[in-house]
């Protein structure tokens, strides 16, 4: 059996979505912190993300999926597997707008509220500014000023600080989702297949995401150039169209360049032009 910790919160679903487009389902009953998994080779936990690198250190679970602010926050000895790219943060310390920190460090002691002490004293640290941290429990960014000239907190857009007055001074760190696992779960070969397995199906779906299929019908004399316009993974499938002068030619093209490829396949005279979603890609 593998054991496998999930981090509760918002990030659940779409973790327990991309497991799921994997083949590796996962069922929740209501309330319950220990679900069910499709694959019965895996037992799974749901913990908050906070917690789940130190226990993968301590071997509780071999492999947690948790952010990697909270990787480096708990300095957890753990081996990075795959970065998922899911909910990008900036960790950042931030003050009320038109505050001098270091002149109001000259004079005393800051106060700094944060849920990431350890991340915060080396910033301190690295910057020689004297301070007494305050651990908060959530909403960091309402602190300042009466209860703390500073803080340390995670954002994606920045725009609850600047809604609570709060100017970003500087990025601390930044963060997305990854997959980390005990280092000895990865020495043995058992767990190993297993995680390997995951990881491969993982991947899968995460290209899979990133790509769209077209399909197109070509002239013959079409042909050479759409080739060289069109992008692939390695190159594209060409077939003779039945009973016809032209070729049927499909690739995985990246979604990104969709909306730019579009009109120029109509102009080197591509037509019946197909898109379809892609669910996994194993180059």
């Amino acid at each position: 059996m593998l054991k496998l910790v999930l981090p509760k919160g918002r990030i659940f679903e779409r973790v327990r979505t991309l497991l799921s487009d994997a083949g590796l389902e996962i069922h929740v009953p209501d309330r319950a912190y220990r679900p069910t998994c499709r694959d019965d080779r895996l037992t799974v936990k749901i913990m908050k993300a906070q917690n789940i690198p130190t226990l993968i250190e301590l071997g509780s679970h071999d492999v947690g999926i948790t952010g990697h602010d909270w990787v480096q926050e708990t300095g957890a000895d753990v081996e990075v597997l795959l970065d998922l790219g899911f909910d990008p943060v900036r960790i950042v310390a931030a003050a009320p707008r038109g505050v001098d920190i270091e002149l109001l460090a000259a004079e005393r002691p800051l106060r700094v509220a944060t849920e990431y002490e350890a991340l915060t004293r080396r910033w301190l640290d690295e910057r020689g500014l004297p301070a007494r941290i305050i651990r908060s429990y959530g909403a960091t960014e309402v602190f300042p000023p009466e209860d703390a000239d500073l803080i340390v907190d995670n954002t994606a857009t920045g725009t609850t600080l600047r809604e609570n007055g709060l100017e970003i001074l500087d990025t601390v760190l930044r963060s997305t989702t990854q997959v980390v696992a005990h280092k000895a779960a990865l020495a043995d070969p058992a767990r190993r297949e297993v995680i390997d397995e995951m990881l491969l199906l993982m991947r899968a779906v995460l290209d899979g995401r990133n790509r769209v299929l077209l399909e197109m019908n070509i002239p013959t004399d079409g042909l050479e150039q759409l080739i060289a316009t069109l992008p692939a993974m390695k190159s594209p499938t060409v077939a003779k169209l039945w009973g016809e002068q032209g070729y049927a030619v499909k690739a995985a093209v990246p979604r990104r360049d969709v909306a730019r490829l579009l009109p120029v396949l109509r102009r080197l005279g591509a037509t019946d032009i197909l898109e379809t979603s892609i669910r996994k890609v194993m180059a």
